[in-house]
């Protein structure tokens, strides 16, 4: 016993040669704070990883914060893992380390793999049991094995937890994980998307970073609930037929003094090498991603989400500032890699493996990354020379429709290219179309407020902007406020404008954007062949005079087919004459200019029937009548044939 401490230990010498090695993607079973029960006597196993330490207590509530009472053990093999039980510590007990550094300088830490931390501005870890939750997602799990990646629908629903709905507008007010849960989920499920995509729910101290500065990777923010009010949550959205991603962040951290920064006296867990340890962009610190025992780290905090919360994707922030060396970044500031390029070798061998054991622990689990440049083979298999991601956002898409849509209408004929450029390189990766919350903060306004012209033109280009991403080949993703026409840019303190809603062009975006989720869910020619060419086919794209764009989704079978026609100027455009696949009718499936909407109430109310009149290199040809500022979808005319029974003679 020393001052206290029980030798104890949970590692196996396999379990340490897996760690040393960056091959253990389970340390949270390990290492940090674990109820147990030695001789007889219910207390705390304790263990970190502080390698350069002279030495490491455990200070907390229970020995009223004594520096010195609770030595931890340095193992025997070298490790770096301080270890050590104390009896009597129980569910709740707040705590630190205290580590005495190479230097003889102390620092008070808390844990890096604790479940749960105090409430900030405290800056405690709490040992909390996260085991005992009884899941009722077993039907969804089940049903989650047999999900086609790449040939269903995926709509997500991207959400900051702290400021959808808030009780008050001032920073501190939140809903609970429990109140999100009589609230977001029945909404998420009424709007008909897929999917929820949760910005970063880790413990993070500072709240306008949006979570994207975490302290405790291993545990959800105490600011909403408990853990296990989370799992509930999760679980609730599962029973809803709702998929959950998490958004994860293993590009950066913040230096806070409690954190992982210098943990024990030296770079541990950050690159020593300020050109690839600091980031200038956001002040923070980055991972050494060629340290073995970092690399466990991470990897084991990514199957974590998946294996304990039950998480069913993995949305992993900043790719290009892990990848690049030269990320933001001017000459003389970065330093080549061995073969004198660009590429941050260690940080791409850990995006590999990162990919490769969450899909060995969890293959029907999506890996999705936010990556921004022109980076070759992001969704591709490793195996195939690829990082291995399931999905990228497409992010040149995004910059380019929101440019395109801020233009005056009368301007877009000379900007044509930038609407349809995206097809060019649609397929060289397996895209999510992004209308994200970076693009709503920072003085850019709100979706809505981009539009150009009068209230009703800003509608208008609203809801053809929404119908043109949910009718592109990719999965989809909008931010939350979106969905009804926020009218100011979001603000974390000041929540979503709900109230818009008594207002019928507001609700009527609503209700288009739920139509939109029905109809993408509904008609596999929208999602079969999303990463696939076979899915898109231009039946009009070069019309820059008009602004009009049509094109072809195609699904399973030869008759899942849909026409999508973009008309992007106000003016309407009767008879418009374009050429159709084969001869059949054609009538409206679905059109943004409906007055349900919020439209003038363009329609072409009957079936259109193709006509043998070629046009654009086509046979047959359909006439039709092109509302202003619309998307409208046609589906074909299916014909019926009726078997005619013969009578007894």
């Amino acid at each position: 016993m020393n001052g206290g401490v029980v030798p104890f230990s949970l590692f196996t010498e396999y379990d340490i040669h897996l760690f040393r090695n960056g091959l253990h993607y389970k340390l949270y079973n390990l290492l940090g704070s674990h109820l147990v029960v030695v001789n007889g006597v219910k207390g705390v196993y304790f263990a970190v990883w502080a390698p350069s330490a002279s030495n490491v207590t455990v200070m907390g509530d229970f020995n009223y914060w004594r520096t010195s009472q609770y030595r931890l053990n340095p193992r025997w093999d070298n490790s770096g893992i301080w270890e050590g039980f104390v009896p009597g510590v129980k569910q709740g007990a707040i705590y630190k380390y205290n580590i005495t550094g190479p230097d003889g300088k102390v620092y008070e830490k808390g844990d890096p793999y604790a479940f749960r931390w105090e409430v900030p501005p405290g800056t405690g870890s709490i040992v909390w049991d996260i085991k005992d939750y009884s899941w009722r997602d077993k039907s969804w799990l089940e049903g989650r094995k047999k999900f086609n990646k790449l040939q269903s629908p995926i709509s997500a629903y991207e959400v900051h937890l702290g400021s959808w709905k808030k009780p008050e507008r001032k920073e501190t007010s939140f809903l609970t994980y429990k109140q999100l849960k009589d609230e977001l989920v029945p909404y998420v499920k009424e709007m008909g998307f897929t999917h929820v995509e949760l910005m970063p729910v880790m413990e993070h101290p500072y709240y306008p970073s949006w979570g994207y500065q975490i302290i405790g990777y291993y545990a959800t923010t105490s600011r909403f609930g408990s853990p296990q009010e989370f799992m509930e949550l999760v679980d609730a959205f599962h029973q809803e037929g709702i998929g959950v991603i998490l958004d994860w962040v293993p590009s950066h951290f913040p230096s806070d003094g409690h954190s992982l920064s210098y943990f024990d006296g030296t770079h541990l867990y950050e690159h020593g090498n300020p050109q690839l340890g600091y980031h200038p962009d956001w002040k923070s610190l980055i991972f050494d991603y060629g340290k073995k025992e970092v690399k466990s780290f991470l990897i084991s905090n990514a199957v974590f989400w998946c294996e304990m919360y039950h998480a069913d994707g993995l949305r992993v922030d900043a790719v290009a500032s892990m990848i690049h060396l030269d990320y933001s970044r001017k000459d003389g500031e970065w330093t080549p890699n061995k073969h004198g390029g660009r590429e941050n070798l260690e940080a791409i061998d850990f995006i590999k493996e990162m990919n490769q054991a969450v899909h060995a622990y969890h293959p029907d689990v999506i890996t999705i990354a936010e990556e921004s440049t022109s980076f070759p083979f992001v969704t591709a298999p490793v195996n195939d020379g690829g990082l291995g991601f399931d999905e990228k956002w497409m992010m040149g898409w995004m910059h380019d429709t929101l440019k395109y849509f801020a233009l005056d209408p009368i301007h877009r004929q000379f900007h044509h290219d930038q609407i349809t450029f995206s097809m060019v390189y649609a397929y060289s990766e397996k895209f999510v179309l992004p209308f994200s919350h970076d693009e709503v903060v920072h003085g850019k306004g709100s979706l809505l407020t981009r539009m150009p012209g009068d209230e009703w033109q800003k509608f208008a280009n609203l809801r053809a902007m929404l119908g043109y991403m949910f009718t592109h080949p990719g999965a989809k993703l909008l931010f939350m406020g979106g969905e009804f026409g926020q009218s100011w840019e979001w603000s974390h303190i000041n929540g979503l404008e709900w109230h818009l809603l008594r207002f019928a062009y507001h609700s009527g975006i609503q209700g288009f954007v739920k139509e939109l989720n029905r109809l993408y869910t509904t008609y596999n020619a929208l999602y079969y062949h999303n990463f696939h060419p076979a899915g898109f086919e231009w039946l009009s794209v070069n019309d820059r005079e008009n602004s009009v764009l049509i094109f072809l989704r195609k699904g399973k079978t030869e008759v899942d087919k849909l026409i999508i026609v973009l008309n992007l100027t106000p003016v309407i455009r009767e008879h418009y004459r374009f050429g159709v696949p084969d001869k059949g009718s054609w009538r409206e499936l679905l059109n943004s200019d409906d007055k349900k909407w919020g439209g003038s109430g363009v329609h072409n109310k009957s079936a259109i029937r193709a006509t043998k009149k070629a046009e654009h290199n086509r046979d047959y040809s359909i006439s039709i009548t092109c509302p202003p500022l619309s998307i409208v979808v046609f589906e074909p005319v299916r014909v019926v044939k009726k078997t005619v029974k013969k009578g007894k003679p």
